[in-house]
């Protein structure tokens, strides 16, 4: 690795120190300071010190990789989480719920944030088989995500969480999502709304087919046409709950309520909502997937489908622990209940 120094052009090369380094300031053999780093009883107090000032001196940090590889059971207490996007306070509470978990079993997290790129989620796999974790948690990418499946081929632990993998069972922590969106949509069926719009993310991922298919049986339920024309698919993020909800509200018969089926996408929702300067719920009525924590600030305050996101994340670390311990056990799938949350904005 090459630095640069805050005062000079000059590059300052940073060489990483070996355990024969460390030997030959202390003046022992390589074998002594290995015996010091693995807490070994078998060395003298006055060496033992030497070695240690030693290891001081240089900087000396032992490779995790190596470390690993001397471990009884070859664990490095070191766990992966790979999160679409760190912005989402649902993931968030994910992530919080596997860090909980995993702290508690003296187990580190290394976090990484995707931002729903398939490229970017290969790679941090890629880095995590470098880092050899002990094991991973994420939401795939899709249905079909390779890198994901390729992860588990090569035989690092993986528990997916609010996703499945269709060519592949896994360890799976997910919401009813299909309960969640038909209640919602049948709530504002009830409420008399006929036209009902959905905007929705990646229709290739397995959440979105199940809030959509909740979607479509509600209004079947409810005998209400199924109107293609009012649902639009976008990507979970915000920018695309904007755009779609204009497309939606600029045709010919819009609609008179909008159910938008995750949290960021329901802000640029509501964004275009008050650019046309409509009244919620008196022109528009609006229920999104997900809560946030300032949903009940808002003027409406939100209707909204909320998850147990942190459950959903310390269940998921748990399974993970599990399937370290006994990697040949089956493959467990937790459901975990969602509730509509009744508010003004609908």
């Amino acid at each position: 690795m090459i630095e640069m120094d805050n005062y000079s052009a000059d590059p300052i090369v940073v060489c990483m120190v070996s355990l024969e380094d460390v030997a030959k300031r202390a003046k022992v053999s390589i074998a002594t300071v290995s015996r010091v780093l693995n807490k070994s009883g078998k060395v003298v107090p006055e060496t033992r010190a030497i070695v240690e000032s030693a290891l001081r001196e240089l900087r000396y940090r032992p490779s995790r990789v190596a470390r690993r590889l001397r471990m009884r059971g070859g664990r490095a207490h070191l766990v992966g989480l790979i999160i679409p996007d760190i912005q989402n306070p649902f993931y968030a509470e994910i992530a919080r719920g596997v860090e909980d978990a995993a702290s508690a079993s003296n187990y580190a997290v290394l976090l990484c944030n995707s931002d729903e790129n398939r490229d970017k989620e290969r790679f941090y796999l890629e880095v995590m088989r470098d880092e050899s974790v002990d094991g991973i948690v994420l939401p795939p990418f899709d249905d079909t995500d390779s890198a994901v499946i390729e992860t588990i081929s090569s035989g690092i632990p993986v528990v997916c969480v609010d996703r499945s993998l269709s060519k592949i069972r896994t360890d799976l922590v997910e919401m009813d999502n299909y309960r969640g969106a038909f209640d919602a949509t049948a709530h504002l069926a009830d409420k008399g709304h006929r036209y009902i719009g959905l905007i929705e993310g990646r229709v290739n991922v397995s959440t979105n087919r199940e809030r959509r298919r909740g979607y479509v049986d509600a209004l079947k339920s409810r005998r209400l046409v199924v109107r293609p024309e009012l649902m639009r698919a976008g990507d979970f993020k915000q920018e695309s709950g904007r755009m779609l909800a204009q497309e939606l509200l600029a045709i010919r018969r819009p609609p008179t309520a909008l159910f938008v089926l995750n949290n960021l996408m329901t802000v640029g929702a509501l964004s275009a909502l008050h650019q046309r300067r409509l009244s919620v719920p008196r022109d528009v009525a609006i229920i999104g997937f997900d809560d946030m924590p300032w949903a009940e600030a808002l003027n409406p305050p939100l209707t909204v489908v909320r998850q147990p996101a942190y459950a959903v994340g310390r269940q998921a670390m748990e399974l993970l622990l599990q399937r370290i311990m006994d990697p040949s056990r089956p493959p467990v799938t937790v459901r975990l209940m969602p509730e509509l949350i009744v508010r003004n904005s609908s």
